[in-house]
């Protein structure tokens, strides 16, 4: 039986020295005042166990993250129709790229990058007002997480409605496509928001858990989606979930997760575990410089890659 907290406790131990590596993202200016110095780490494991190690119950704008949970959404509401208007390829370019989406024609390559999370917001937005689009999300993660504390921090969401003119920019091209349904500001009002959700690793580690088994929640008992469905989304994280950094994750981690750029990673150890860790500062290619770090010692300390000891 492995100590998965002695584990947790090393890995903190060996980010102490490396506090503040990577740079913050500067480019939303709430995102930028946040202290690079933190880093946190927290496992559930598929028993319902938590254990935690630093900043891990410091709350952050998990970003991009919550892509994750928006597409559980649309695939509840759409289905597999959710693949007509949004691929399922790695992008190999940067995450707010609109050259790709201008060559094939408004389909975003995947739901992990903006065009394509902004076209999934959109499908959960069918039938809604925004608010009540945003009100289902965070009713969803709370669910997940078993825990009715967690929130959006307003202050982040007008911070990126302000300067988040590359996404307008996507979504009014995307729009001239018919790939996007509803008002651009409706659809962005939605998507800024979910990048919004603040939560910490702790709580975070648990709202990944339906992932690492098999689409059922331990913590309530309560099946969340099809067994099917979660290995479908896995690979997904897994192929997509860095932007183009993917590869070079599966590379050195081997396990499906999704980053932000608030710092944050969500990953899942099928059969095993949900992790979250977060450090403020990224790497060249938008994700937390010491939180790839530590989840590559934490595969290699584990074994729980996916592609074996």
């Amino acid at each position: 039986m492995q100590d998965i907290q002695a584990i947790v406790d090393s890995i903190y131990d060996s980010m102490v020295p490396r506090l503040g590596e990577g740079k913050v993202a500067d480019y939303i200016p709430e995102l930028a005042k946040v202290d690079p110095n933190q880093f946190g780490i927290a496992i559930t494991t598929v028993d319902g166990t938590t254990y935690t190690a630093g900043n891990a119950l410091t709350p952050f704008s998990i970003q991009s993250i919550s892509k994750v949970f928006m597409l559980t959404l649309a695939l509840g509401k759409a289905g597999e129709t959710v693949w007509n208007r949004v691929g399922r390829e790695p992008s190999g370019s940067s995450f707010n790229s609109i050259v790709q989406l201008e060559h094939e024609h408004g389909i975003p390559r995947n739901p992990f990058v903006n065009a394509g999370a902004i076209v999934v917001t959109d499908i959960v937005l069918s039938g809604h007002q925004p608010r009540e689009a945003i009100g289902e999300l965070l009713r969803f993660v709370r669910y997940l997480a078993d825990d009715d504390t967690i929130s959006i921090d307003d202050t982040v969401a007008k911070s990126e409605q302000a300067t988040g003119f590359r996404n307008f920019a996507l979504a009014n091209f995307m729009r001239s496509f018919g790939n996007l349904h509803h008002p651009v500001e409706y659809t962005l009002g939605v998507y800024f928001h979910q990048c919004a959700l603040s939560m910490t690793c702790a709580q975070l580690s648990r709202a990944g858990l339906f992932l690492a088994n098999r689409g059922r929640n331990p913590l309530t008992g309560h099946t969340v989606v099809s067994d099917r469905r979660a290995r479908r989304i896995n690979a997904l994280m897994l192929t997509c979930g860095h932007y183009d950094g993917s590869g070079d994750f599966a590379y050195h981690v081997g396990l499906p997760g999704k980053s932000g750029v608030g710092g944050g990673i969500m990953a899942v150890a099928p059969g095993k575990a949900s992790i979250a860790v977060w450090s403020p500062g990224l790497n060249k290619v938008g994700n937390s410089a010491l939180g790839s770090q530590a989840l590559e010692m934490l595969a290699t300390k584990t074994g729980w890659s996916v592609f074996g000891a």
